[in-house]
């Protein structure tokens, strides 16, 4: 399940001064055996004893002794595609730097506006990423190459890389770039080619299934959560008065629950994971009154893909990377708070929406962190010759997986964890059906 594919046997020895043995307080080389166990609970240990089976292991992520590119004959290329997200340029850096001081690689483009660059008849062009040139560019949010949605015919992509001598193209992106670079791999494979892929999980919902967090995630919250208490500020400041804050999360409400428990002023939390009814002796509308009559202020969190059930949909429409598009449910809500309430009693209703704040900010400390060890991480396996995978931590380690693994289904929180009961116990709010 989480075999990584590689291009052929290492036997280049790296440039990295590291050692073989313990006790000698310098790094280890990563040898291919060092695997790390999955599944850390005891019920799945003692599974494994009673059937002498081998638990399922993932493969640690790091420096190899041997590596099969040759440094300095490799061209690197770098893509990112998508939706902004905190950190981007934070992983261009830390790629552009592992390769050049840690392999010696020289030539590394960056490839403008997502697969869009990688199809010659948009006229995009390369543009050469130099140490020099991308020394200050964590400071920054976005990303400095562009990015696009929407994918490009595979056979030309390939044959871009192919015409330009590429052999590492590192793909940044969530679910849909992760799928889209699989797919460049299966054409290199079927053609027979030396060139890796590999693929550097983004996305700001933090829905990538199976890795502990993408990066970005923890900006993003960590920048919500003083929206939240300005947010908390305009509802007291007026009697019954309501603050509705839309934050991103297409299917998955992550960034809704976690900025919630960092600034504990929310009383209501509505996620994609959870369905609602707003009308009834148990529907949000009667709970949110009765939150009113008793405080006579309320502040809801709604993560953008919350509610899609109570839309009437004719056709079900789609962005040019097959996420659905959803209606606005922030509106929806203001509009339906607002009808229902005015044959009770008065209320006033801000509504907020910072998303693309959130989005396009720079990544923190946390995050940058975090950016640095997946560029290095990834920079390591692509050098060894691995390829159609990505980097992320599991189990708080680093590691490599299969870019299918990860992209069978999304993350999405689970209502019966630990997680969401410590949201529900932070706002207060009832099991909502």
């Amino acid at each position: 399940m989480f075999n990584i594919e590689s291009l052929g046997i290492p036997k280049v020895k790296s440039p990295l001064q590291l050692s073989t043995v313990r006790g000698d307080n310098i790094f280890n080389y990563v040898k291919e055996d060092n695997k790390l166990v999955y599944d850390l609970s005891l019920e799945h240990y003692n599974q494994c004893l009673d059937k002498s089976e081998e638990p399922l292991c993932l493969e640690k992520a790091g420096p190899r002794q041997h590596i099969y590119f040759q440094p300095d004959k490799v061209t690197a290329a770098i893509v990112t595609c998508g939706g902004l997200c905190p950190g981007i340029n934070n992983v261009i850096r830390g790629v552009v730097m592992a390769l050049h001081y840690f392999y010696g690689v020289k030539r590394i483009l960056g490839i403008p506006y997502g697969y869009e660059g990688l199809n010659p008849e948009k006229g995009h062009g390369f543009i050469e990423l130099t140490p020099d040139g991308v020394k200050d560019i964590n400071q920054f949010g976005g990303t400095i190459l562009g990015s696009s949605r929407g994918a490009q015919e595979v056979s030309i992509m390939v044959d871009t890389l192919v015409d330009n001598q590429i052999d590492l193209l590192f793909a940044i992106g969530g679910d849909g770039t992760l799928k889209g670079v699989n797919d460049i791999g299966e054409e290199i494979r079927k053609r027979g080619l030396d060139i890796a892929v590999i693929g550097i999980p983004k996305t700001i919902d933090n829905d990538i299934d199976i890795i502990d967090k993408s990066f970005g995630f923890e900006t993003s919250f960590d920048i919500a959560s003083p929206i939240l208490k300005d947010a908390h500020n305009e509802a007291k400041g007026a009697y019954n008065g309501i603050s509705i804050v839309k934050l991103m999360g297409r299917d998955s409400g992550f960034i809704a629950a976690s900025a919630t428990l960092a600034m504990p002023v929310v009383n209501f939390v509505l996620v994609p994971e959870q369905r609602f009814e707003l009308y009834g002796e148990k529907g949000f509308l009667a709970v949110l009154r009765k939150r009113l009559e008793a405080k006579h202020h309320a502040v809801i969190v709604v993560a953008e893909g919350a509610g899609q059930h109570l839309f009437k949909k004719d056709d079900v429409r789609t962005d040019a990377s097959g996420n659905v598009q959803h209606d606005d449910i922030g509106l929806f809500l203001k509009d339906e708070i607002s009808t229902y309430f005015k044959d009770i009693f008065p209320v006033t209703i801000k509504y907020i929406d910072p998303s693309y704040i959130v989005r396009s900010a720079a990544a923190n400390s946390t995050d940058s962190v975090f950016c640095s060890g997946l560029a290095y991480q990834a920079v390591h396996g692509a050098m060894a010759g691995k390829t159609k995978f990505v980097v992320g931590r599991v189990n708080n380690k680093f590691v490599y997986l299969p870019i299918s693994a990860v992209t069978k289904k999304r993350k999405k929180i689970d209502l019966e964890s630990e997680f969401w009961f410590a949201v529900l116990q932070s706002t207060g709010q009832p099991f909502l059906m």
